[in-house]
């Protein structure tokens, strides 16, 4: 057993060594301390409870693992029985989400804490369970064995679970090979993904559920991409912010095939900081050596994580968590990393900074087996709106507050981001494809009803930034491939006038087309 602490018991009760004094130094008194750590410590003696689970502690207090003492039911595996008992109490928390706040408690508690016997809890029914019902909501295609959802639902939920969880404590569960699949990229080449049956990603979910809390305990907040309550949104914002307090050197930076070059080897011993369970490192080694099949012929990789698996962005966001870490450590005096997977910039005030930064970030990558891509690479300037630069789908540039010039005669720059001319071009691509020439007797409600979901879901994603032109632009394209439908159904029966009488309103108001002018929002309202 390895790490700062030893327990052999539950991998998220409290340790052996923290039971009889405060965890942290003694600055404080005892009951300071406790209360600085969450425990609640009453201030009556109450009366003692004869308990099995706790002895020596006053009854109603609660242990640094947010267990009560005295009275508070029997513990049920490492989920203890949550909520109250009032039938106007607080809603109960389910069993997976407070197991999940029990593994992160104590990884936060205890940073160099290893933990073991994880296996178990990711066999456990509620949260496969769970795990199945995340996995649904996704949806998803079939793997190599052609099984969809649609078929899992009529095989029986039930009876997959139990058959599934019944192999995993067995120790008889083998992943299938990935089905190779290809997406356009933006830069007209293709994506390969690999998609796991569904009751591989399953696994891998309930995988995700219970390892992601242990991870997240350590992750910086410079990481934003595949985490909890963290967004791109919360990353460009915080570009944006920087942007205003003199950040105008910026290294553009893009990792060259970051999924297909991660080392296994390393991966896993990164891995094992953290994790010391056998069979859960021997799940995770075999999702990341399963085969891959392609034109029929299947082949086993040597390196790389399959983007497309479920358990892919919680191992990538491990791998790259060693550079946001050593840039915390050693580095942050050069300018600020945002990072959202393996795409990310870093902000500096000079330009000396951004060229050391640059060194740093190679020197970084080279130990992790990665590299910069040489020609997508850059350092822009932003200094007086001279250059911009694009992060995930928006064109972010300086431009200077004609309120303040207008006011005090100040050149003001600030940073603002609206959608970047390749978002702009997909998404005309998208609405061209809906509103071909040849649906023109389709009914219009049919070819709204397709729409509007496209806008809603594009214009939710940029409407937090500069994007009012943006937007006014599309919707100026939508109406004239719209009204250019109904003008093609006319034909030779179009009467004069007709055509100035189909205006935007006439789409908006008379087929309920979604509308992108005035949704604009600030992120904190949005």
């Amino acid at each position: 057993m390895q790490g700062e602490v030893r327990n052999s018991g539950d991998p998220s009760a409290r340790p052996v060594s923290g039971q009889g004094a405060p965890y942290k130094p003694g600055a404080k008194s005892a009951a300071a301390q406790r209360e600085s750590e969450g425990v609640t410590v009453p201030k009556r003696a109450a009366r003692a409870v004869r308990t099995n689970a706790v002895q020596n502690n006053t009854a109603g207090g609660k242990d640094p693992c947010g267990g009560r003492v005295g009275g508070a039911g029997k513990r049920e595996g490492m989920a203890g029985k949550p909520g109250s008992n009032h039938p106007r109490g607080r809603k109960p928390m389910d069993k997976v989400r407070q197991l999940q706040r029990r593994l992160c408690a104590a990884a936060k508690r205890h940073p160099g804490r290893r933990f073991h016997a994880l296996y178990d809890r990711i066999a456990r029914g509620d949260i496969l369970a769970e795990a199945l019902k995340r996995v649904k909501r996704n949806k998803g295609a079939a793997g190599v064995d052609a099984q969809t959802l649609a078929a899992l639902e009529e095989y029986g939920v039930e009876r997959f679970l139990e058959e599934l969880r019944a192999v995993l404590l067995a120790g008889e569960y083998r992943p299938a090979a990935v089905l190779r699949r290809y997406i356009p990229k933006a830069d007209g080449k293709k994506r390969p993904l690999g998609i796991p049956t569904v009751r591989d990603r399953v696994v891998q979910m309930a995988a995700k559920l219970v390892l992601e809390p242990i991870f997240e305990a350590g992750f910086r907040p410079c990481s934003y991409g595949f985490r909890p309550r963290r967004s791109a949104t919360g990353a460009l914002e915080t570009l944006r912010k920087l942007g205003a307090k003199g950040y105008n050197h910026v290294l553009d930076a893009d990792i060259r095939d970051y999924f297909g070059s991660i080392d296994h080897e390393k991966l896993l011993k990164l891995v094992e900081r953290r994790i010391s369970d056998r069979r859960v490192l021997k799940l995770l080694r075999q999702w990341l050596t399963a085969g891959v099949l392609e034109d029929g012929v299947v082949t086993n990789p040597t390196s790389g994580t399959p983007q497309g698996g479920v358990i892919s962005p919680l191992l990538s966001n491990i791998y790259l968590s060693v550079l946001d870490d050593v840039w915390q450590r050693r580095n942050a005096r050069l300018g600020e990393l945002v990072r959202y997977a393996d795409d990310f910039v870093v902000l500096c005030k000079t330009k000396r900074d951004v060229d050391e930064a640059e060194q740093c970030v190679r020197q970084v990558l080279t130990r992790l087996g990665l590299e910069l891509h040489p020609d997508k690479t850059r350092k822009v300037d932003l200094s007086w709106g001279k250059k911009g630069f694009d992060f995930l789908g928006c064109h972010l540039r300086q431009r200077m507050s004609g309120p303040i010039w207008e006011r005090d005669r100040r050149r003001v720059y600030f940073l603002q981001r609206g959608p970047s001319s390749r978002a702009m071009q997909r998404i005309r691509q998208r609405v061209k494809q809906l509103t071909p020439r040849s649906r023109c007797h389709v009914d219009l409600r049919d070819v709204v009803v397709q729409l509007n979901p496209v806008l809603r879901g594009w214009g939710s994603y940029f409407r937090t930034g500069n994007a009012a032109a943006k937007f006014n632009q599309l919707d100026e394209y939508v109406w004239r491939r719209l009204r250019a439908l109904r003008v093609k159904r006319a034909g030779s029966k179009l009467r004069a006038g007709q055509a100035e009488r189909w205006t935007r309103d006439y789409f908006v108001v008379g087929f309920d087309l979604h509308r992108l002018r005035g949704t604009v929002r600030y992120p904190e309202a949005a």
